[in-house]
């Protein structure tokens, strides 16, 4: 951290705590996110591919159990976001969790976090260009071009949005999140109207006796709802995007803990919600994964162009998702090359104060993503996906050690908590630690993908061990150099 960025650190209230350590990677950016933007930034977190595209698999597999399965991690997603929040509004920072973890878990608990983050990112752009590629080759006019070229437009135009400045960024989010949920609330009123009219859909008459009459809430038994647990965790990746965005708008303080606060009943309302809905009206059985549920009833019920409808939508969301992975990453690396545990070029930012070089490094992973989709067309986006996974289990950890040691040092008096609390500390990080473990740990009993995932996780902890020996002295010598100028 900068002598300056210490000096326009806020001072705390309390007596004997310290002076708020601020972020050097904070320093450059501007404030244009409004809180309009970084409200529909949770909500477009909130609401993905996840939803709109893997719900249509996931209750072919569990059954109607799945809305039992959103409504668990919801809570657990939103224990996750809430303790981020606090942390936000005790320092807002452009590094987040990062951030965070260089002041509680020490450099090597930032690496760590950075880095997982980015894989989680980088693989998850993989996926989402993937999907657009799939997405596009709905439509006859785009079957003949290769889905790796399609791929690689898709990365190249929202590259561009990323790198023009954040305010466009915003505002591409807002418009793409205004759509998921115009979507969503749209599907939900059809819904409730052929329940309501008794309307067959399918054959089907909806209503209890769609569930009843096919094997109950639990029509494979337990075990299938234990194993979707994963697929549901990583549907809620991006709620974290808030932590992030609170760095580039004026007033953290007022927005962060609305925005928070309102992904608990949108959480219950589109996720919890919708996959009910769907459950009432047709089997999980008739459900696949190779379509949108929300297609699937539509053109059950013959609702013309219903297919093209939803599949713009599904486009837009992984759209979204790309979108906000390089957003993020950009922002996440900056504060990582500032303490010199990235790359140093991470660190560099345009006119338009938006960190490029590290958004260019996203996008060269992204860039193996289209050789991926060159080489195995099939099979790239499934790969990826679990990748990702790790990262996202892995961030959401840190993030709540990270509240932990904070909500600890506010006890001891070396800090002070905001009004905005995680309640019931330490029980609640812990509770949320434990389940995200055991969701990790049940992976092992889906041989075909979550068991090669976990076997990945040793050759991850030698590429950050090796990593970490490669970049310790600069990060060493960064430390000494801001102790120099702090003693100025």
């Amino acid at each position: 951290m900068s002598k300056e960025a210490v000096e326009s650190a806020p001072a705390t209230t309390h007596p004997q705590v310290a002076q708020t350590p601020a972020d050097a990677g904070d320093a450059g950016y501007s404030k244009d996110l409004k809180a309009r933007h970084v409200n529909m930034i949770a909500i477009g977190g909130a609401i993905g591919t996840g939803l709109l595209l893997g719900a249509g698999g996931r209750l072919h597999n569990a059954g109607p159990a799945l809305a039992l399965a959103y409504l668990v991690c919801g809570v657990f997603a939103f224990f996750v976001v809430r303790a981020l929040g606090e942390l936000v509004l005790y320092r807002p920072s452009s590094g987040s969790f990062v951030s965070y973890a260089r002041e509680f878990l020490g450099e090597k608990g930032a690496y760590v976090a950075g880095w997982m983050y980015f894989l989680n990112w980088s693989t998850t752009g993989i996926a989402d260009i993937t999907a657009i590629a799939l997405y596009t080759h709905y439509w006859s006019m785009f079957t003949s071009i290769p889905q790796w070229v399609l791929a690689l437009i898709a990365l190249a135009v929202v590259l561009a949005v990323n790198l023009i400045s954040v305010k466009i960024f915003g505002e591409m989010e807002f418009w793409f999140a205004i759509i998921k949920v115009a979507t969503i609330v749209g599907f939900m009123l059809i819904s409730i109207f052929l329940l309501a009219t008794q309307h067959k859909v399918g054959g089907h008459t909806p209503g209890l006796s769609v569930i009843t009459d096919h094997g109950g809430l639990f029509p494979h038994g337990m075990m299938p709802v234990v194993l979707v647990m994963q697929g549901v965790i990583f549907a809620y990746a991006a709620l974290e995007l808030v932590g992030v965005a609170a760095g580039e708008t004026a007033e953290p303080e007022k927005v962060v803990p609305r925005a928070v606060n309102s992904i608990m009943w949108r959480v219950g309302l589109f996720y919890v919600g919708s996959v009910v809905l769907l459950a009432l009206l047709l089997p999980g059985s008739v459900y696949s994964a190779d379509q949108s549920p929300f297609v699937t009833v539509l053109s059950k019920i013959g609702v013309p162009a219903a297919g093209d409808v939803m599949n713009l939508v599904v486009l837009t969301a992984a759209m979204s998702s790309l979108n906000s992975g390089l957003y993020s990453t950009g922002r996440i690396l900056r504060s990582m090359a500032m303490a010199g545990s990235a790359p140093k070029f991470t660190a560099r930012m345009n006119r338009s104060q938006v960190p490029y070089g590290g958004i260019l490094l996203t996008c060269a992973v992204c860039v193996l993503g289209v050789g991926l989709n060159y080489l195995v067309p099939s099979q790239a986006f499934e790969i990826v996906l679990n990748v990702a996974s790790l990262g996202i289990i892995s961030t959401w950890v840190i993030i709540m050690l990270c509240h932990m040691i904070f909500v600890r040092r506010a006890r001891a008096g070396l800090a002070s908590r905001p009004h905005f609390q995680l309640k019931f500390s330490p029980v609640t990080e812990i509770a949320t630690i434990a389940f995200l473990l055991v969701c990790l740990g049940m992976m092992w009993n889906d041989p075909d993908v979550g068991r090669k995932t976990i076997l990945l996780i040793p050759l991850i902890a030698v590429m950050l061990v090796a990593g970490w020996f490669g970049v310790r002295r600069r990060v060493s010598r960064n430390a000494d150099q801001e102790l120099s100028e702090l003693s100025k």
